[in-house]
């Protein structure tokens, strides 16, 4: 197993509950969000320029749309933004009381898988449905406790899926050819042992592995698609929420950071960090809606 402490900043910021990193292969240029802060960011690594998007409700993910703006997971239900920033309506909307948005994912079909959650994190209380581009929705699971990271392998045949408090990196085979793109036959690929923090936000490789944000792990966890852990980037701060490839040709390794409940944040808390050449992501289809 191979550790490095190796990262650069990409963006310095002081984001609450910073999240979500998304390259947006149209635009060369990173997504991510601050939930807690309401606000979705952009940033362009070659001309350094940032944009700010404020949404009205706590916003758990924003993912590029095929025919531009974007798609977000916000408190209430799934939105769409653009192409300008100005129009915004609704694809679905489902208020519960108490329960907020999560980590979200577009699959290889171009649909969005949601995750929600409860603010007070009540076991149970969160959930994981498949959004189609017309805006119908299918539960997948209705007894998450904190919904979180979702990737699908190169092929497209196994799916990734973290419900945080489990501790677990859990694997579904992924049947492409169903419609709705089922997932089944959930096990474990690996499990985080007490003291090394909480899986988070996950991306897989082209090679297969799946990378793992942990927080209150300070670090990025590389597995195999055997669940063996064969790489650690440590970070300077612990809590460390998800990562995403980006870059011209997506070797660099962008990871999202939190501050919210930390008593003495490190400087860094709340920014973006990037890891350079740490391996080859997988480009991600925007939302076909």
């Amino acid at each position: 197993m191979t550790r490095t402490r190796t990262y650069e900043v990409a963006v310095r910021a002081e984001a609450a509950l910073g999240e979500g990193p998304t390259w947006d292969a149209e635009a060369q240029r990173l997504i991510w969000i601050d939930i807690l802060g309401s606000r979705v960011y952009t940033y362009d690594p070659v001309s350094g320029r940032r944009t700010v998007l404020a949404t009205e409700q706590h916003v758990g993910a924003a993912k590029p749309r095929a025919g531009g703006g974007l798609v977000v997971n916000l408190r209430d239900g799934v939105g769409l933004y653009g192409p300008g920033p100005e129009d915004f309506r609704w694809l679905h909307r489902d208020p519960v009381p108490g329960r907020r948005a999560n980590d979200a994912a577009v699959a290889p079909d171009g649909a969005l898988w949601t995750g929600t959650m409860r603010y007070d994190e009540a076991p149970g209380g969160g959930t994981l449905s498949r959004v189609a581009p017309d805006g119908t929705v299918t539960a997948v699971l209705d007894d998450v406790t904190v919904s979180n990271g979702t990737g699908w392998s190169p092929d497209g045949r196994l799916m990734y899926y973290i419900d945080t408090p489990t501790r677990r990196i859990d694997v579904f085979d992924f049947d492409t050819d169903s419609d709705g793109q089922q997932a089944t036959n959930r096990r474990p690929l690996a499990v985080i042992d007490e003291g090394d923090g909480f899986p988070d936000g996950l991306t897989v490789d082209a090679d297969g592995c799946v990378w793992v944000a942990l927080w209150d792990g300070g670090a990025v966890r590389r597995y195999t698609p055997s669940g063996t852990l064969d790489r650690v980037v440590e970070l300077p701060v612990p809590r460390a929420t998800a990562c995403t490839f980006g870059g011209a040709d997506l070797t660099d390794l962008y990871i999202t950071t939190a501050r919210t409940g930390l008593e003495a944040p490190h400087p860094l808390a709340g920014s973006v960090l990037v890891v350079p050449g740490a391996g080859k992501g997988l480009p991600q289809p925007p939302f076909a809606g």
